[in-house]
């Protein structure tokens, strides 16, 4: 089956050598950023084009998701499937007469740091069962992982990464600032973050839940607001505590 991967951010990247590495020959690297193209072309060997987009059976975008709607009026073939690869957007976004499908990789990519693709999962959504059991067995040849899910099911799932990794990362960033202001290396606090993770691969999180606010000690807890006094995070600190104590009814 010809492929051809539309995009050349950290999706399109790690999408392209996940195929690669299983065996899986990329057509085309299609993008705007020329620059991308040409490292894309060196690393992988790999046709790549900002002008002409050549013909393919299954057509991948993996671009911003604003970008989604416009580059998918692209590819102009009929005779083809386009799937994106959001996990914020149904696959009726995609704007032209051919089939349109799903192809969503939960994880965060970055092009410096390696994965395991084979622990990454897959959600699909197609308008056939053909083109499921298509990108069903594109997926399981990466993942181990892979499932049916629709737009409905797919909103809630982008959510629940949302809440997982990108909240959790904007407090680390906060955290950080914190240790910073006091001169304290935050590399200090990688065994606790790590410990805090690993945790949640063998418990629920609710009963790896520790701290002041579970433990409702009201007086650490006041001692925090009172270093946080002056701070734009108090009331993240205060609103964080509150809803850590009404899921454990400490309220």
């Amino acid at each position: 089956m010809e492929i051809i991967i539309i995009g050349t951010g950290n999706v399109a990247y790690h999408l392209t050598k996940a195929l690669i590495q299983n065996k899986i020959p990329v057509k085309q690297i299609f993008g705007r950023n020329e620059k991308a193209l040409e490292m894309f072309s060196q690393e992988f060997q790999i046709p790549s084009s900002h002008e002409r987009l050549e013909s393919a059976a299954l057509y991948i975008i993996a671009v911003s998701d604003a970008s989604v709607e416009e580059v998918s009026r692209y590819i102009t073939q009929e005779d083809c499937l386009v799937a994106h690869t959001s996990g914020s957007l149904p696959k009726e976004v995609l704007q032209g007469n051919y089939r349109k499908a799903s192809f969503y990789p939960l994880q965060t990519f970055s092009k410096t740091k390696d994965l395991d693709y084979s622990q990454i999962p897959f959600f699909i959504e197609t308008e056939s069962e053909t083109d499921f059991n298509l990108l069903e067995k594109l997926g399981r040849s990466i993942s181990e992982k892979v499932m049916a899910a629709n737009y409905e099911k797919r909103k809630y799932i982008h959510l629940t990464a949302v809440f997982s990794c990108n909240f959790v990362n904007h407090l680390f960033s906060i955290a950080k600032e914190i240790s910073d202001s006091q001169q304290i290396p935050f590399d200090f606090f990688l065994p606790l973050i790590d410990e805090t993770v690993e945790k949640i691969h063998h418990l629920h999180p609710k009963e790896a839940q520790t701290g002041p606010a579970v433990r409702n000690d009201k007086r650490v807890l006041s001692l925090h607001e009172v270093l946080l006094a002056d701070s734009e995070y108090l009331e993240l600190y205060q609103m964080l505590n509150a809803s850590i104590q009404k899921m454990y009814r400490l309220e």
